[in-house]
This record gives C-alpha cells, structure tokens and sequence, in this order.
C-alpha cells in the first residue's frame, strides 16, 4: 500500500522548482517538504524508520519491523533546507551526517541509497 498523498505531482513538482530558484517562502517551502516526504514514503514503503523535518511534517518509510510506541528504534531529523538540499541532489548524504545537517540513529536510518529523489 503506497502512502496517501496530499499534494499532487504538478504541485509538489513545482514547489521544488520554485525552492530551486530560490523561493524559499515558508509556503512553498512547507509544500516542497512534504511533496518529497510523501514521495520518500511512496519509493520506499514501510514503517521501520521515520524521517522528521520539523516543521513541516514525518514520515514514515523503508520495510522491516514497525514500533508502535515511544521514539523509534530508527530515526532521522533535519531541516527543511537540507531537507531539500538532500531530496534534489544539491547535498550528498554522506556530507550532510558527517556536516551535523542530519541526525540519523538506528541501524536503518542511512538514506544514502535512497536519496535523491529529483535529481536534474
């Protein structure tokens, strides 16, 4: 079962376009941000790690076991920017762990091969 969209592919789409031109606004920023949680979630279906970009939304994503209470076993947070940075290919994972852009615990929270997911 895929995630539940909210935003469709030609708004989500052009937000991130917008943001890549530098509208960075907090609409279109918010709307950029969750486009891309949802397309994670859709790519990468499952419950086992949950991916935090604060203040704009969660999701969850990637297959295996599912926790049902408390914090996660599996967690990774950043900011909207970086966020965006990472989904469009303009920040490499590896760069933005090792930089404190992410935080990024439990044995499935590296999204490395996952990201990006707009690339030019």
């Amino acid at each position: 079962m895929g995630a539940r969209r909210r935003i469709s592919a030609e708004e989500g789409n052009a937000a991130l376009a917008a943001w890549r031109a530098g509208a960075t606004d907090r609409k279109n920023t918010a709307t950029a941000v969750r486009y891309a949680l949802e397309e994670l979630s859709e790519r990468a279906p499952g419950n086992s790690v949950e991916v935090r970009v604060p203040p704009f939304g969660v999701a969850q994503c990637i297959e295996g076991p599912r926790h049902t209470r408390g914090t996660p076993p599996n967690v990774v947070e950043t900011d909207p920017a970086t966020w965006l940075a990472l989904v469009t290919g303009a920040l490499g994972w590896d760069s933005a762990v090792a930089d404190g852009k992410v935080a990024a615990s439990g044995l499935r929270a590296g999204l490395a091969d996952r990201l990006p997911l707009f690339a030019r």
